[in-house]
């Protein structure tokens, strides 16, 4: 839907409000992924991609590291343990706590997505210059409190996510 330049003049207080473009920008990163990875969705995507990275994680965790809520993690887990992408063992040392793991069928969805889930940050990084990317990813970053997760790599080894899916 493309505004009248006297739409813009009228709603310029809520076009320049932070959070009004931060749900904007979330309407558009979600369409593109679902777009691009068609059945995934950009949650369990992340949830998978947390088991992967941690295996023998448990929901909580998972939920921490993907900053999804404790009362509905559940349910994501359910979906992609009925799609045989991940399976749940019980800890040895805590029977009430069900440890992840990715399957052989989670970790090939993992690396047949990563081409789509990278085209999607193409897309939707396109209007900016690379340097702009570069600071949007930092002021994100830093504005969810991820900062020093997004500049350790850049200090330690510039090994993208796809090279260590390719790997895995």
């Amino acid at each position: 839907m493309s505004e009248r330049p006297s739409d813009v003049a009228e709603m310029r207080e809520l076009y320049t409000k932070p959070g009004h473009l931060i749900r904007r920008a979330h309407q558009l990163a979600t369409a593109l992924f679902a777009e691009e990875c068609g059945e995934l969705t950009p949650v369990q995507y992340a949830a998978l991609w947390a088991i992967a990275a941690q295996p023998g994680i448990d929901a909580t965790r998972v939920s921490a590291l993907i900053a999804f809520d404790r009362s509905t993690i559940g349910d994501v887990l359910e979906r992609l343990e009925g799609k045989g992408w991940i399976r749940r063992e019980t800890s040895p040392t805590d029977r009430r706590v069900k440890l992840l793991y990715v399957t052989e069928e989670g970790s090939t969805v993992l690396r047949t997505v990563a081409p789509a889930v990278e085209r999607v940050q193409a897309r939707l990084l396109q209007p900016l210059s690379p340097d702009e990317r570069s600071e949007l990813i930092r002021l994100l970053a830093r504005l969810v409190g991820l900062e020093q997760a997004v500049e350790a790599p850049r200090r330690e080894a510039p090994t993208s996510g796809v090279e260590r899916l390719r790997r895995a």
